[in-house]
């Protein structure tokens, strides 16, 4: 199995309201990933706040995960404003045992084609590790259309998977799209909701936020689809279903979050100026964290 498929569980990243990791609590965390059967960790990613720490703190983290994980590996999210510093992370998150990147094109001002493909082109240069496209207009306001994604993978060898968003359209020509854009890279979906249905259509990852807490159900729910085991995989998916109604109307994030709280995995709240779930809406992330 190569890096990025199967089940990539996206933890939060505990940490105090100075934004310093609470590293026993994410040591804590990364160890019931690995018992529940998770084929990589993305750290640091949307879930796990990184636009929120600073860059001695992401170091930290990834840190406190290669230490904590006996054997699964650890992708880095390292996207960051400024270039030269998304290549400072890169640097960092080799240093300390990552197994590969995850980037997004982090920005304030939208990004041009040519100005995310060199800023890919100058983070892969500082490091061999791999790197997984973070594909994620909803936070960036970029689109990775399948022609840059093919103009990446054919420039950049270390350019080796992209995460991709749930389209508003038909999944399955969606999946094709990229897959014949570029066919060398490994291909996986966000947005819980909807990844039973990406892996049954083919697709080789999850990159799940729900297997950040509830990583043994959704290892099942991935085996199950991934074997092409609709009935099973249904099953499994229903279970979630209440989950993925908190998801679809808060975040994932929020709703981790205020889940981890309630299961005393931790007691860190969202970095502000994100506000903790209150009243129904969180009343339904635990009732819903109570039936998996």
């Amino acid at each position: 199995m190569t890096l990025f498929t199967g089940l990539s569980a996206f933890p939060i990243t505990p940490a105090t309201a100075e934004g310093r990791v609470i590293e026993g609590d994410l040591h804590g965390l990364l160890q019931g990933i690995e018992r529940g059967g998770a084929d990589s960790v993305g750290l640091l990613g949307s879930t796990g706040t990184y636009v929120f720490l600073d860059r001695d703190e992401r170091r930290r983290a990834v840190a406190v995960a290669v230490e904590a994980l006996a054997s699964t590996p650890v992708i880095v999210g390292v996207g960051a404003l400024r270039t030269d510093h998304a290549q400072a992370l890169a640097k960092d998150a080799a240093a300390e045992g990552a197994a590969g990147l995850l980037l997004a094109p982090v920005s304030y001002a939208p990004l041009t084609e040519e100005e995310v493909f060199q800023h890919f082109a100058a983070v892969a240069s500082v490091s061999d590790l791999p790197i997984c496209i973070y594909n994620n207009p909803t936070t960036t306001n970029f689109t990775f259309k399948p022609d840059l994604v093919a103009r990446l993978a054919e420039q950049i060898p270390n350019v080796a998977a992209i995460k991709l968003p749930l389209p508003k359209g038909d999944l399955a020509a969606n999946l094709k799209a990229y897959r014949d854009a570029a066919p060398r890279l490994t291909i996986g979906y966000s947005g819980d909701w909807g990844c039973k249905d990406g892996l049954l259509a083919g697709a080789d990852a999850w990159f799940s936020v729900s297997a950040g807490l509830f990583t043994q159900r959704a290892a099942a729910l991935t085996a199950a689809a991934r074997r092409g085991d609709r009935a099973e995989a249904d099953r499994l998916d229903a279970a979630f279903a209440p989950l993925w109604e908190v998801f679809r109307a808060v975040g994932g994030m929020r709703a981790m979050y205020a889940v981890a709280n309630h299961l005393g995995v931790t007691t860190a709240q969202p970095p502000l100026p994100i506000l903790p779930l209150e009243g129904d809406i969180r009343a339904k992330a635990v009732a819903a964290a109570a039936a998996l």
